[in-house]
Order: structure tokens, then C-alpha cells, then sequence
């Protein structure tokens, strides 16, 4: 062992361990380096800001994959800040294994697609999305929890919160129950998911189960990863939407999260060298914020790709009328 080594372990105070966390500066986009990472969710909590990501990791053969295969993610990372400035990286947070009911070995890539974490009476909820074994087929939501929002975060419920024999399959079939979006507005808490169809229900105050019906939102251009939020008296449905090429964001408005939704058009364009793109909107230290992905990364002479993203943030501006400001893309 290296004596070096040793000697700095020696120097630790009794009871500690040496730091395992990493920092770095935000210079630009892309916000993250060190990773490729995709659908990017932002938590609020105590003054600091969370950020949780999909980790697209690289696997041989990725480039020719198709169906859904040239996706590899294996787990779910967190970064934190205080000031949009200085980031902290806190790794891995979760994974589809720690969900006895998800299926990571017939699958041959990885097994997890977008999430979403919010805080509710001290304890924090992990939305997460990951193919389901029998008896859940296809993709499914599920659920996890914990006293900290970088964990440990464990299964809570111990089954999907949402899975394919409860929604209608529609064009997408078997993944259309994937990327999650939860909102506490006052006492109701609402979550909305969907590809190709988007679909909303309220959850029970105990953040685990669906309270009645799942009903469908119509929204033009609609295709995934909604997000929702809400300024002011307005609530906000914000999405990857098609029809011009790849994949951009749109949006609607509404009184409130029960309907009737008004589209307003664009907040953003497609993503560089992504077809996919994820909104995650969040207010923070007085400005409000567009996280993002697209594929502009190249990590140890690994070029982006429709698999290989990075994860981007940009300031979100609103007219006096509650409208959306475009969002022009930043390097």
C-alpha cells in the first residue's frame, strides 16, 4: 500500500473517512463533463438545488442499436448547488435493482429512463421509470423514498405506482408509462407521465398511491417527458414535443391542474446532435431555470450521440402575461 496513503489516513480525525464527493464549476453548456447524462430533473430543498439524472453510459454496439436499445442507463446520479455555480457531484442515488419488481437482466442494456424527485413533509419521492417483470410488463413507474435527497432512496411500495394494464396502450404500447412528473400544488400533489399519450392522476397525500381516475391531457405536438410546474396562479405543462424534426419543447397553460389546457407554442428548439430532448423547470435563488439535454459531449474520445447526451441548463424567462419567453440554446 502506498505510504503516502497511509500517512494521509492517519491524519483523518477518528470517526471520519476521506471525501468522496467531486466538484466543479459551471463554464457553459454542457452543464455536466464528467458524465453523459439525460432528463434532467431539478428538487429545490433547503436552499440548494438537486439536479437528478439519467446516466447514459456507452456500451459496444450502441450505435447500430435500434427500439429503444441505443438507450443504455444503468442508474440514476444527483448533483447539487447553491449557487448555479459551484456543483457538487453526489454519484449514483438509485438503481433499477434496488426495485425487486424491475426487470434488469432480460433486457441486455440498461433498464432506466427519465425520473423525478420531490420533497413532501420532510421526506423525499423518487419517481423513477424502468422495465417491469412479470406480472408488470412493459415499462412502469415506481416509487422509492428517503430522509435525504441523495439518499438512500428504497422501493416503497414494493411494486410499479403506475404499470401497463392500467393505461390505455394506445399508438406506443408497451412504453407508454414512462417519464414521471409530480407537482404539490397546496394539498393536492399530481402526477403526469406518458408517451404519446399523456396521462394525469392526482396522488394520495401519501405520495404512493394514485387518488381516482387516470385521465388523458390533450396537448398538441404532445410525444414525452412532461413536466409540470406552476407561477403565480398558472400552471404550466411543459414537454418534448414533434412534428419539426427531432424532438423540442412546447407548452400549456392552465387555471389549474384539473384542465382546460391552453398551448402556447414553443419554449425551445431541438437539442444539437439529439434527437430526443427533457425539460425540467424550476425556480431558484430568484430566476427561474430550462434544464435540458442534447448531445454535444465528447468523453474519453467518445462522441455524443441519440444515446450518449448531456445534460444543459439556460435561464426561463416570462412576458408580463404569464407567457414563456423562447429559449435560445447556450454553449
Amino acid at each position: 500500500m502506498n505510504r503516502n496513503f497511509l500517512f494521509a489516513l492517519a491524519l483523518l480525525p477518528v470517526g471520519c473517512t476521506a471525501p468522496q464527493q467531486n466538484t466543479f464549476t459551471f463554464e457553459g453548456n454542457p452543464l455536466i463533463r464528467n458524465n453523459f447524462t439525460a432528463d434532467p430533473a431539478p428538487m429545490v430543498s433547503n436552499g440548494r438545488l438537486y439536479l437528478y439524472v439519467g446516466h447514459d453510459e456507452f456500451y459496444p454496439g450502441q450505435d447500430s442499436a435500434g427500439g429503444g436499445k441505443e438507450f443504455n442507463i444503468t442508474e440514476w446520479l444527483c448533483y447539487s448547488t447553491a449557487d448555479m455555480k459551484t456543483w457538487t457531484d453526489h454519484g449514483a442515488v438509485l438503481r433499477p435493482g434496488d426495485f425487486a419488481w424491475a426487470d434488469t437482466v432480460t433486457p441486455k442494456v440498461g433498464t432506466a429512463w427519465a425520473a423525478q424527485t420531490v420533497e413532501r413533509d420532510g421526506k423525499f419521492y423518487y419517481y423513477i421509470t424502468c422495465q417491469g417483470k412479470k406480472p408488470y410488463s412493459g415499462y412502469a413507474i415506481g416509487v422509492a423514498v428517503s430522509d435525504s435527497p441523495t439518499g438512500p432512496f428504497v422501493d416503497a411500495i414494493g411494486k410499479p405506482i403506475v404499470c401497463d394494464t392500467m393505461t390505455d396502450n394506445g399508438a406506443r404500447g408497451w412504453w407508454n408509462d414512462i417519464d414521471p412528473t409530480v407537482y404539490i400544488d397546496g394539498d393536492d400533489a399530481w402526477l403526469c407521465w406518458g408517451n404519446g399519450t399523456c396521462f394525469m392522476a392526482k396522488l394520495k397525500p401519501n405520495m404512493i398511491e394514485l387518488d381516482g381516475d387516470i385521465q388523458v391531457v390533450n396537448v398538441p405536438r404532445y410525444t414525452e417527458g412532461p413536466w409540470l410546474t406552476k407561477r403565480n396562479d398558472t400552471c404550466y405543462l411543459i414537454y418534448a414535443s414533434w412534428g419539426r424534426g427531432g424532438e423540442a419543447i412546447d407548452y400549456a397553460t392552465a387555471p389549474s391542474f384539473n384542465g382546460p389546457w391552453t398551448h402556447h407554442g414553443q419554449v425551445t428548439g431541438e437539442a444539437e446532435n439529439s434527437f430526443t430532448i427533457h425539460p425540467g423547470v424550476v425556480e431558484f435563488n430568484g430566476k427561474w431555470w430550462l434544464f435540458y439535454h442534447n448531445a454535444t459531449l465528447e468523453l474519453n474520445g467518445i462522441k455524443g450521440a441519440i444515446g450518449r447526451r448531456s445534460v444543459c441548463v439556460d435561464e426561463l424567462e416570462f412576458n408580463e402575461d404569464g407567457t414563456i419567453k423562447f429559449v435560445k440554446q447556450t454553449k
